[in-house]
């Protein structure tokens, strides 16, 4: 099977521009691609997953990656999917996350020479001459256009910012300097960046010819894929120092029945043929289904034997086994006992299970705390030192554990 067939059986291709012939370049090896990545964070998220699996898919059957670092865009804030204006970074904290984002995708993509490359747009989007800017594209965008655009919806009800109206302006600048210096003839992102994409692909036309072979690609981003890399409100992180392996393991081992086969065919390189016969697989087989997908995706970001740990630990859990070696640990000072004890609330905020006690106290009130296995219904709960020496299990919701010891 080619690859063109092979995106559109594993339900990753959402639209695309000229169809035969984004067929024809990736089929044959012969696109140079980019996905932009903006440094809001110093860490990539399970919600990147599409974007790195389809790069590394790509690249496998001769296409050339360009992983784009946006260390210009991320300074001025892409309102796509968002209610309100995002926080400005300085660009001291932009360079950082950048570099944090680099080592994480070189776990992904082979960056060796002629494979792919790494770029980062602040090297032409910092150095522009805004009148000199505006007077060389600004004449190929529609305000009314713009403005009826899917990205802008959701801030026009709130106001949309002249900072961010900028956004398509510059992300659509960075196509068209790549395709001119580097060769780009495609981009690919989420659905919900079509406008944006769009918008650099018009601009490569109106500006270098309509014969200009460009293309764009967007990949499915439906409601899994907007829920994709969160859980409880945080962010699952590739960085293991944000979430354990343990964690990401088991933010995987807990998706959905319904969402479980899907995530399989998008996220994960096995066969498709074996998938095929996945799918007819029902309750205990999910359950098996499950453990495949969180040792996979595990395996990949945090290598086989840390995927091998987490799914040890992740058993003994589910069979009530003692041999919790593996599970996240978080070693308490002596220091935080008052009279040989400690609280349910301070206990779940040393152990960072939430910021702070109030949060705690909200989490225990909706049922959504277990220690060793058992709801905890009062808040005031006290754990002894005693019981701190052999080590106990907190649990947050259906998915969060961490074990405490006291030193």
């Amino acid at each position: 099977m080619e690859l063109y067939e092979e995106l559109v059986r594993r339900g990753l291709i959402a639209q695309v521009t000229d169809e035969e012939m984004v067929r024809d370049l990736i089929n044959n090896g012969k696109a140079t691609f980019y996905i932009g990545f903006d440094c809001t964070a110093d860490s990539l998220t399970a919600g990147h997953f599409m974007a790195l699996t389809l790069m590394k898919r790509m690249q496998m059957a001769g296409n050339r990656p360009i992983a784009l670092i946006g260390g210009g865009t991320t300074m001025i804030g892409d309102p796509s999917g968002r209610t309100d204006m995002r926080k400005m970074l300085t660009k001291e904290s932009i360079d950082y996350n950048g570099e944090c984002f680099r080592r994480q995708m070189e776990r992904f993509i082979d960056f060796s020479e002629g494979k792919a490359l790494m770029l980062n747009n602040a090297d032409w989007l910092l150095n522009l001459n805004y009148v000199e800017l505006l007077r060389e594209v600004g004449a190929c965008f529609s305000v009314n256009n713009m403005l009826r655009a899917e990205c802008y919806k959701q801030r026009m009800e709130k106001g949309l910012s002249f900072l961010e109206f900028n956004y398509m302006i510059m992300q659509s600048y960075d196509f068209y300097y790549m395709f001119q210096h580097y060769g780009c003839n495609m981009q690919c992102g989420g659905n919900d960046q079509w406008s944006n994409m769009l918008g650099g692909t018009e601009l490569i036309r109106r500006k270098l010819g309509k014969d200009s072979h460009c293309m764009t690609i967007t990949l499915l981003t439906d409601s899994q894929g907007n829920k994709m890399g969160k859980t409880a409100g945080n962010a699952v992180w590739l960085d293991p120092n944000k979430t354990s392996p343990f964690d990401f393991y088991q933010y995987w081992r807990n998706v959905g029945d319904a969402d479980v086969m899907k995530c399989i065919r998008m996220l994960t390189f096995l066969p498709l043929d074996q998938i095929d016969e996945m799918d007819g697989w029902k309750d205990e087989q999910l359950n098996r289904a499950k453990e495949i997908l969180a040792f996979e995706l595990t395996k990949m970001v945090h290598g086989e034997e840390e995927a091998t740990k987490a799914q040890d630990a992740s058993r003994a859990l589910f069979s009530g086994a003692a041999d919790l070696s593996n599970m996240p640990t978080t070693e308490l000072d002596s220091s935080c006992l008052q009279d040989g004890s400690i609280g349910i609330l301070d206990l779940m905020v040393v152990a960072g299970l939430c910021p702070s006690k109030a949060e705690g106290r909200r989490l225990v009130q909706q049922g959504g705390v277990l220690l060793e296995g058992e709801k905890v219904s009062d808040p005031q709960l006290r754990i002894t030192g005693e019981q701190l020496q052999q080590g106990v299990v907190l649990r947050k919701g259906k998915k969060i554990y961490q074990q405490v010891i006291l030193k």
